[in-house]
């Protein structure tokens, strides 16, 4: 009992620099096989939270009428008016360094408008758009899907297996993400 109870007082009151790297390895070990996990089975995805790494949900601080005057057109030409578009989630659109919270969602559950996390053929990270157009091909759904800053569409199908481990944007936590990226940039991984 001793012992636990040195260990203890290593852990949340020594102030020493071992102490300091203990605790950071154990929040880490804790974030990454406790609570993610977790997070993950309470959402139904493999990727509860996503950090936005891009500026392609980004509406450049516009509020939603200026923003629309500026990228509406593409949207009404494919018959999702303003007054649609208004009640789409996330319809303000959303910045690097955002954190987004996924739910896992069938396929079938998908409405345009949403907004999905999918595994990318073309890209290393997961890409977070849009969907602007639904298909059911052979008992198959297909998305395809705009970023609300580009200019047009993505260029890739997205199936439904893309969408598997995955899911629909639930919940924005703005600028958290950038913990996510800066470390990225520090350690080279980007």
């Amino acid at each position: 009992m001793a012992f636990l109870k040195r260990i203890w007082n290593f852990i949340w009151h020594d102030d020493s620099l071992a102490s300091w790297l203990v605790n950071l390895i154990l929040a880490f070990v804790l974030v990454k096989w406790v609570i993610y996990p977790g997070l993950g089975l309470l959402f139904g995805t493999s990727f509860p939270i996503v950090a936005v790494v891009s500026g392609s949900m980004d509406h450049e601080g516009m509020d939603f009428d200026s923003w629309w005057q500026q990228q509406g057109g593409w949207y009404v030409e494919r018959d999702i008016d303003k007054e649609t578009f208004h009640f789409f989630p996330f319809r303000n659109g959303f910045k690097m360094g955002d954190i987004m919270i996924l739910r896992g969602i069938e396929p079938k559950d998908i409405k345009i408008g949403d907004v999905l996390v999918y595994e990318s053929s073309t890209h290393r990270n997961p890409i977070i758009h849009r969907v602007v157009e639904m298909n059911l091909e052979e008992g198959a759904w297909t998305f395809r899907t705009k970023g609300d800053h580009n200019t047009g569409a993505d260029y890739e199908v997205i199936h439904e297996n893309q969408i598997e481990r995955t899911g629909k944007a639930i919940l924005r936590l703005p600028y958290l993400g950038w913990v996510k990226i800066w470390f990225v940039r520090l350690v080279g991984l980007e």
